[in-house]
Parts: structure tokens; C-alpha cells; sequence
């Protein structure tokens, strides 16, 4: 007998500590890799099957929290707790229900006087001490009700406020001096930025705290983690959050990445045009998500959304989550994942079809794929396969990219983050899959270690930190090559900062980095130590705001990559492709001058389509994805469920029957593709005495697959398979 263990739950420790010294189950922290947050109650119709129910909001859902999460962790979940750090549910705070006092003077306040609100009653919040002391009693009453973990999401302070009371008041605190207003000046939006900065770092910082203090009191151990959007989403957006340096508070465990077609569509310029290019900006988006933290060795997952926050048709919905999906599972070395956030809003949902007015809730078809996607994420390996294409060309990057992102003075504009999206888009659209470095782990020692080529430049950020150019010369004269951008003219150049105060006088950042480099100003490589660089008197935008403007960057990097590196040619090419144990994920760039398709050997599966064909070669088109799995990576391992829209559970292999469990919401099909030895001579489906009927049972006699279909049951379907 052979009892096949994948996909099997591991139980929960039992501990003592809880409510009033009760003993409670306390999910350990092994195994958590896939999760999906949720206010609403258990409900069977959104019963997703990943291994962590992330319960959002102490207030929200009506309330009854502890009634929430125990409903979730008695249907087999895990259990963490969600709540906004700078936003939610916190109307018993505003309103004076809380102190007595009302709080909606301390919500985020523009030139105008308006309050930015993220719903009735609810502002996004200057993080005072009393608000922080409020929300402390959330993460208690959450500790005591058993989550293993804590999530505070979305650290978020608009750039175009920090014109309250409540912000002049944390200004007089932080600089010593009164408060100046931002649109006065650069240095003034300089040091408003900082500020926001600063303000959500040090809540984010006291909040966790207190989580492991308290948790530890009670014998817990409760993680904390900060899920939010990426530095290149919230620079778009023109948001300040603290981003790479939470990673460094002892007690912040890890991240959620939220990468989703919202944040990935917003529209970015290349080779003159300005448009939406969704695969391409989540492919960045993540890929400065995990080089936020990968230095660090803490845990990430990554999020995408079946849907997303404003209404659009589900057509786009699915061609676009197909897209983020994609660049998602192109980084190898992470394999966990927020499958989606309000299961019950893309199953109980409605929303329009293309061409159509009338809203409908989600195609059976749309609904098996995406449950054929979101469960292979339990299986999905890391792996040591890389991308295809020419690796080491990075990107820097820093936090102080937010920071002068609005207002706008005069002499500086940055079009959609274009000084951004100059030096990384011309690369990643030939194929060559661009790293980002955050320029705040450059203190740590692995941050440049697989970093032959950088390109950055001081056009859009500045350094915080003069510590930073002592890592980037030390990384040059030990062989690396620097490429820089930058007029270095813009207003920012002369905010106060350490460069030009106590004892420095440098006109530009830049200035101090090329004097460590002892390096003169040229446009031609120079070499520094073993290591070469060159300086470039151009904005980056300037290489995507105009049509073929990037030729001259693509020239010096070339150069870089392939002499001054000495490393291999530079391969520009139309795809992205990677092998992940037996999956196979693809994507083909549009806007090349190569639009010649990829085509993909099989028999692979097509984990796209609903249908879950078989299919001799896959040809994916420029502007589509690809999303496969190899059957020949299953050879000598049979019986084995390659593909389905559930969840399997208790694997059995005996005497020529391959027994399992199936669950997945109820009120959806599952399709299922299912390798077999060889053809089967019966199968039968039962729920307790209830037999199942099989919608579809069609054999595959060249690839040794059987195709089932039948209708999912939230409480489990019992397969038996007998050949």
C-alpha cells in the first residue's frame, strides 16, 4: 500500500494560553502556503481550500469576529487576522464610542481642507499615539481568539496630504520647527515625505511589538507580516509607505505582495506610447516585492486577484489575471501565495460580460480555471530553474522614490514614473528578465551578489543613506559595472540633506558617489578598481517618453553586459519561459520586432483552459500567456492527479484502486486530469451514502489520462478509481 501524502493538512499543536487560560488550537507556522483573506463567515459557496482563512477586520462583517474565526479554523483552516494599519472599520475610534472623543480630526487632510476618506466615517489616518493604543486592542482581542498570525495591511500616507492639525502637530515633533507646507517648496515635500514615512514605519513597528510581547505572555508565538502594494505601485500612485525598510524591524516576519491588475495596469510609457501593459508592470511589480526582502531570508507571499477593486467585465478580469498570474510564477525561488482576497465577492459576485449590461456571476468556465490555477498553487514547487534569458542586469531603486512624487514643482516632472520605467521597460520588452535592487538592502551583503550590471540614477530618488555609495563603490572595484543616468537638475537635488549639510557641499547626491568612485564625468566607461562605469547627462525618461530614444541605452548596456562584465551576449529575444518542477510557464512580449510565437513541445496540459486539454505543442502569440504541465514529468509516477479545479486530500494507492477526497466551493465543477497506468474499469464519486454522478469521464489512451467532470461539494466528494 502506498498512502500518497500530498496536499495532506498538517494538525494543529495543541498550547496552552487563549481566553481566560482556556486551552486552544494554535496552527503551527509549517505549511502555510497558500491563504486568502475574508471578512465574511464560513460559507461553503466560497470554501477555497488553501491552508490559511485570513480573517479580515475585528468590525467588519457585522462584527462577531470570534465567531468568524472559529468558524473558518473548525472547517480545517489555519487562521490569521487582517486589519488596515492606516484605514478600516474604525468608526467606534472616529466617533467617540472608543474615549468618549471623537477622532476624525486625525484623518489625512489635503491643501483644500478635505479629508481623504477610504469609506463612511473611516479616514485614512495620521497614526497618532491614541490610534495606535486603539488598535492594539484589535491585535489583543485576535491573539485571544487564536490566530497564528497578524497582518497589517497597507501602511499608506497620500502624498497629497499632510495639511491636518493632527500631521502639523507629528511635524513639530519630528523636525523640532512648525510645520511647513509642502507645495512651498521642494524641501518642504521633501520633509513632508520623510515624515509620512517615518510615521508609519515607527506604528508598523510599535504595533508588532506589542504583538509578540503579548503573544509571547500567553505562550503564543504570533507572526506578523505587512501586506502592501509594491514601491513602484505606491511611487505611481502617489503614496508614501515605508516599503523596504520593514523588513529590517526585528519583529515584521515577512510581507504580502499586493500585485494585482489594479495596481498592474495602471498605464506607463515605452517607445512614445503611453498605455496599459498589465504582464509586463506585474512582472516589475513582484520583482521589486521580493527583492524588498529577499536579502533578508524572510517569507513572502505573493498575491494576485481573479477580479479586482473597480468594476470592468469579466472578460478583462480573466485576460488580465491570466497576465498577472503569469509574471507571478516567472520568479522560481518563491512558491507561497495569497490565492485571492473576498473569495465571496468573485463567487457571489456579479459583474458584466463584453457587450453586455446585465451583470452575472462568474462563468462556469471562468470559475474551473481559476480553481484549476489557484489549486496548483499548493503544488507548485521552488525551484533552482531560471528564467530564460541573460541574468545579473538590475535596477536600482529606493524608498525616496515616493518622496517627490507630489506636488509637482517647476523644473521637474516624471510622466507615469518614467525615470522609473526608462531604465527597466527597453529591457524587459527584448526579453531580458530585469531584477530590481532596493537601495536600501544595499547594506546587506547579498543585495548586488548576482548583479553584474546596474543602472540607476538620481533623477527620481534620492539616497538616504551616504552608507549606500560606500556599498555601491565598494560593489564597482571589485568588478561590477554602473551605468548612470541623470541631468542631475532637478529641485531635489538640493533639498537639506547629507550631502550638502555638516561639512559636505556637494550640488548633487551624485557628486559624493563619484568621488568615492574617483571617477571623472564622462559618458564613456571608466574603470574603478577591477569594476567600470558610466555616466549618462540624460533623464531616463527620456529613453521611453519618445520613439526609439532607448537604442543609445540598449548600446551601453550591451557593452556593459558582454566587455566591460565580461560576461556572456546579451540575448534579447520575445519571451519569458521557465520550467517549475513539471509546470511550464510562458510568456510572449508584444511591441518586439520579433513576433515570431512561441511554440511549446508537448504533451502538456493547458491549465488555461477549462477543458484541460492534451496537447501535442502549445503556441503562445505576442501579448498572450501560457500556463502548462508537462506530462512527461509525471512518467514513472502514476496514478497522479495532474491537474483540477479542487482540492485533493488522503491519497491512496492499493491493489489497483487510487483512492482521495476531493472539496472545492460548492455550486462550481470540478474537471480533473488524472494520469493513470492505464484505462479505468470503474469509477464511482459518494458523499456518505450519496453517489456523485460523473458528467464527463473521456480517456486520453496516448497521454494514459482520464478526464473526469462532476459538480463540487464544499463538504468532500470520496473518488475511487479502479483499473
Amino acid at each position: 500500500m502506498v498512502i500518497i501524502k500530498r496536499y495532506i493538512l498538517i494538525g494543529s499543536l495543541i498550547i496552552s494560553g487563549g481566553v481566560n487560560g482556556q486551552t486552544i488550537n494554535t496552527p503551527d507556522h509549517k505549511n502555510e502556503k497558500t491563504a486568502f483573506q475574508i471578512a465574511a463567515p464560513w460559507n461553503e459557496a466560497y470554501d477555497v481550500r488553501s491552508d490559511v482563512a485570513i480573517v479580515y477586520g475585528v468590525n467588519d462583517a457585522g462584527g462577531k469576529f470570534e465567531e468568524r474565526v472559529k468558524g473558518w479554523r473548525d472547517k480545517g483552516y489555519k487562521v490569521h487576522f487582517m486589519t488596515g494599519i492606516a484605514w478600516g472599520q474604525y468608526q467606534d475610534y472616529f466617533l467617540g464610542e472608543y474615549d468618549g472623543k471623537t477622532h476624525l480630526d486625525e484623518g489625512q487632510v489635503e491643501r483644500d481642507g478635505d479629508t481623504i476618506w477610504h469609506g463612511k466615517n473611516v479616514p485614512y489616518t495620521v497614526p497618532s499615539d491614541n490610534f495606535l493604543k486603539y488598535l492594539k486592542t484589535h491585535l489583543k482581542r485576535a491573539i485571544d481568539a487564536g490566530v497564528s498570525a497578524i497582518h497589517l495591511e497597507e501602511p499608506e500616507f497620500w502624498a497629497r496630504a499632510g495639511y491636518s492639525g493632527a500631521f502639523k502637530k507629528e511635524w513639530k515633533r519630528y523636525y523640532g520647527f512648525d510645520w511647513k507646507p509642502q507645495h512651498e517648496s521642494p524641501e518642504a515635500t521633501y520633509q513632508s515625505s520623510k515624515l509620512k514615512y517615518d510615521l508609519y514605519y515607527n506604528a508598523l513597528k510599535e504595533c508588532f511589538a506589542y504583538v509578540k510581547s503579548y503573544s509571547k505572555s500567553v505562550g503564543k508565538d504570533v507572526k506578523c507580516y505587512v501586506p502592501t502594494h509594491s514601491l513602484i505601485n505606491y511611487s505611481s500612485w502617489r503614496i508614501v509607505s515605508p516599503e523596504a525598510s520593514l523588513a529590517s524591524i526585528k519583529d515584521v516576519d515577512g510581507y504580502i505582495a499586493q500585485v494585482w491588475t489594479g495596481t498592474s495596469r495602471e498605464p506607463v510609457y515605452f517607445n512614445g506610447v503611453e498605455k496599459e501593459r498589465v504582464f509586463e508592470n506585474a512582472f516589475l511589480e513582484y520583482g521589486s516585492m521580493i527583492s524588498m526582502i529577499q536579502p533578508t531570508g524572510k517569507k513572502i507571499f505573493l498575491l494576485t486577484d481573479p477580479i479586482e477593486d473597480w468594476p470592468r467585465t469579466w472578460d478583462d478580469y480573466k485576460k488580465n489575471y491570466q497576465a498577472t498570474f503569469t509574471a507571478k510564477l516567472l520568479y522560481p525561488t518563491v512558491a507561497d501565495y495569497e490565492v485571492m482576497p473576498w473569495p465571496n465577492r468573485i463567487y457571489l459576485g456579479k459583474f458584466k460580460m463584453e457587450g453586455s449590461d446585465e451583470k452575472q456571476p462568474i462563468a462556469p468556465a471562468y470559475a474551473m480555471q481559476m480553481q484549476v490555477m489557484v489549486n496548483s498553487l499548493n503544488e507548485i514547487p521552488v525551484s533552482n530553474n531560471k528564467l530564460n534569458g541573460s541574468h545579473g542586469m538590475g535596477v536600482l531603486v529606493s524608498n525616496s522614490m515616493m518622496f517627490q512624487r507630489f506636488p509637482t514643482h517647476e523644473g521637474y516632472e516624471d510622466p507615469q514614473l518614467s525615470n522609473f520605467y526608462g531604465m527597466a521597460m527597453p529591457l524587459l520588452k527584448r526579453g531580458v528578465p530585469i531584477e530590481t535592487v532596493h537601495m536600501e538592502n544595499l547594506l546587506h551583503e547579498n543585495a548586488l551578489k548576482n548583479i553584474k550590471v546596474l543602472i540607476m540614477s538620481y533623477s527620481n530618488m534620492k539616497p538616504l543613506n551616504e552608507a549606500y555609495h560606500t556599498e555601491l563603490a565598494d560593489w564597482v572595484k571589485k568588478g561590477g559595472v554602473l551605468i548612470y543616468y541623470g541631468r542631475d537638475n532637478d529641485p531635489f537635488q538640493e533639498v537639506n540633506e547629507w550631502w550638502n549639510t555638516k561639512g559636505k557641499n556637494y550640488k548633487a547626491p551624485s557628486e559624493d558617489l563619484f568621488e568615492k568612485l574617483n571617477i571623472a564625468d564622462t559618458s564613456e566607461f571608466i574603470k574603478s578598481g577591477k569594476g567600470w562605469v558610466s555616466i549618462n547627462r540624460h533623464d531616463p525618461k527620456e529613453l521611453v517618453l519618445t520613439k526609439n530614444a532607448d537604442n543609445v541605452l540598449i548600446n551601453k548596456v550591451k557593452e556593459a553586459y558582454e566587455v566591460k562584465a565580461n560576461a556572456t551576449k546579451l540575448a534579447f529575444k520575445n519571451n519569458f519561459l521557465l520550467h517549475r518542477g513539471p509546470y511550464i510557464i510562458a510568456a510572449v512580449l508584444n511591441e518586439n520586432d520579433d513576433q515570431t510565437p512561441l511554440v511549446i513541445k508537448g504533451p502538456v496540459v493547458d491549465l488555461f483552459d477549462p477543458e484541460l486539454p492534451v496537447l501535442r505543442e502549445k503556441t503562445v502569440k505576442p501579448g498572450e500567456q501560457a500556463y502548462l504541465y508537462n506530462i512527461n514529468a509525471a512518467t514513472g509516477v502514476a496514478p497522479k492527479v495532474l491537474a483540477t479545479a479542487a482540492r485533493v486530500y488522503n491519497e491512496e494507492v492499493k491493489n489497483q484502486i487510487y483512492t482521495f477526497t476531493v472539496k472545492s466551493p460548492a455550486n462550481t465543477v470540478n474537471v480533473m486530469r488524472i494520469k493513470l497506468p492505464q484505462k479505468p474499469i470503474e469509477i464511482s464519486m459518494r458523499n456518505g451514502d450519496n453517489e456523485i454522478p460523473i458528467d464527463s469521464n473521456k480517456w486520453d489512451a496516448e497521454s494514459k489520462t482520464v478526464l473526469l467532470k462532476f459538480k463540487n461539494l464544499s463538504k468532500g466528494i470520496d473518488v475511487k478509481i479502479r483499473w
